[in-house]
């Protein structure tokens, strides 16, 4: 069982952990075609120097070791997506994923899977060290766009659906957290180049230990599916700046706690001052209006 969820966390909690790629953004309705479109950092190439696509035979299995996406220094590379995978991941739709987000697709894009590797030129790959994390960010994400739209002959249009989410908060009696910048305990996981405690988590049976961890990184790892929270989470608790805690709960005793059999999530945010409270928010979501097969690499 073990075995089977370590799987499981190598296809979704990876594109959580790398690059902080979990996406649960509300959008305001109004905007919803340019959060996207228009979010790329004009200094960065809009588009892949080269690209293979390599579509899977009908039921094939994954060839890569593993499934889904992955940054690299010189570009990125997806293994096993179909075209709905794909253009979550272009338009920031990472990991919290719901009925409806993307429309329109015909039904060999849905089972089509595919293989991609999508590389920058040299100077390109120059230009992009020198940009933040978030800027890299939606500079992918542009190149991928760019990449879909020239390759399937895709086009489209942005909607917004209104799905039940979870907003995190403070409880009654404040928050349980140490301050990572003024905790006086030895960081548990280390220090950085800097000095300063790192940003991470470390997962074990039935806790995971976070330190210096944001409410921003928090809401990402409980939106992803295997957390078994049932709904995206958005950040409402007002906190700034990164915290020490323990949470007596663990990805790989989520599903047990979703059976009633183990310490549930909203029971261990209890403990350290926070809650979830259940509510609605619209989504940015994605229609296609025209899609074809890929053309030849």
């Amino acid at each position: 069982m073990k075995s089977e969820m370590a799987v499981r966390l190598a296809v979704v909690v990876g594109v959580a952990l790398m690059g902080g790629s979990v996406w649960a953004q509300t959008v305001d309705p109004t905007h919803a075609q340019s959060a996207h479109m228009n979010g790329a950092p004009a200094s960065v190439v809009r588009a892949f120097d080269v690209a293979t696509i390599k579509p899977i035979p009908p039921d094939g299995r994954p060839t890569h070791g593993w499934v889904g996406m992955r940054n690299n220094v010189d570009g990125m590379e997806f293994a096993y997506q179909n075209l709905s995978e794909l253009l979550c991941t272009a338009y920031g739709y990472k990991s919290v994923r719901f009925e409806g987000q993307v429309t329109g697709l015909p039904e060999w894009a849905v089972n089509q899977k595919y293989d991609i590797v999508a590389k920058m030129s040299a100077a390109d790959i120059a230009a992009f060290q020198k940009l933040s994390s978030d800027e890299q960010e939606r500079g992918r994400e542009a190149m991928l766009q760019s990449l879909l739209a020239e390759r399937f002959s895709l086009t489209l249009h942005h909607g917004t659906k209104q799905i039940p989410v979870y907003e995190l908060v403070v409880a009654k009696g404040g928050i349980k957290m140490k301050d990572a910048a003024t905790d006086s305990e030895p960081p548990k996981l280390g220090k950085g180049e800097d000095g300063k405690p790192r940003s991470m988590l470390q997962w074990g049976k039935d806790t995971t230990i976070m330190q210096a961890y944001s409410m921003k990184s928090l809401v990402n790892i409980l939106s992803i599916p295997a957390a078994f929270v049932g709904r995206p989470v958005l950040d409402k608790t007002g906190l700034t700046g990164g915290y020490n805690f323990t949470l007596d709960w663990s990805i790989y005793s989520a599903s047990d706690a979703a059976k009633n059999d183990a310490t549930t999530i909203f029971e261990a945010l209890g403990k350290i001052g926070l809650k979830l409270d259940p509510a609605t928010a619209g989504f940015d979501t994605v229609v296609v209006d025209h899609v074809e097969k890929p053309t030849e690499n």
